[in-house]
């Protein structure tokens, strides 16, 4: 399942070619350091996880046995270099209040941002995803913003594709809820211009 290109620079290092290495860095790093600001929601820890995923990854690299895409793999390994940070520092995430939001008014949402600037639209998106709890910041990236299919990310996080089915229906509720609030007055600010 692993691309061939990966597959050559993993066999590259394994016999000891650094320079395939930092390639395999630069493929990935990018990916890994969002996954980790996204969890972390510190961009310091996030740096100094998508460091230590590396590390690990070098240093495990010969138990990679390529039934899964590399990229599934090194998400898994930045998703538990995460999950151990977050321990170690014994966050405490506060959780998103939430009002019962129907798949309708979820709908309304989506129509709502229809009427924003598509570059409007996705930074508002990526600050209030930044406002949800850190595993449901990290669902939603790697389904709507990675596209990683619902296989890949049960593979990554280790829970069955239905849980992972309702996780992220809870968490687009939540995302709801919060850009309703952060988007209810610039849309309203927005038609206030229009009508000058």
């Amino acid at each position: 399942m692993t691309t061939n290109n990966d597959q050559i620079l993993i066999n590259q290092i394994i016999e000891g070619d650094t320079n395939a290495f930092s390639i395999l860095v630069d493929n990935y790093k990018d990916l890994v350091f969002t996954l980790a600001l996204r969890m972390l929601k510190n961009r310091e820890e996030a740096e100094e996880v998508a460091q230590d995923t590396f590390i690990k990854t070098y240093r495990s690299l010969d138990r990679f046995k390529g039934d899964s895409k590399f990229s599934t793999w090194i998400y898994r390994v930045a998703y538990n270099t995460c999950l151990d940070r977050i321990k170690k520092n014994k966050k405490h995430l506060n959780d998103v209040e939430i009002n019962e939001f129907t798949a309708h008014q979820v709908k309304t949402m989506d129509t709502a941002l229809d009427q924003i600037e598509t570059k409007e639209r996705e930074e508002a998106i990526q600050r209030c995803i930044k406002r949800l709890p850190s595993q449901d910041s990290f669902l939603l990236t790697l389904y709507y913003f990675d596209d990683l299919s619902l296989d890949d990310i049960s593979q990554i996080v280790g829970i069955t594709v239905n849980s992972i089915k309702v996780k992220l229906f809870r968490c687009r509720k939540k995302l709801a809820t919060i850009l309703k609030s952060e988007l209810e007055p610039e849309i309203i600010e927005h038609y206030e211009r229009e009508r000058r």
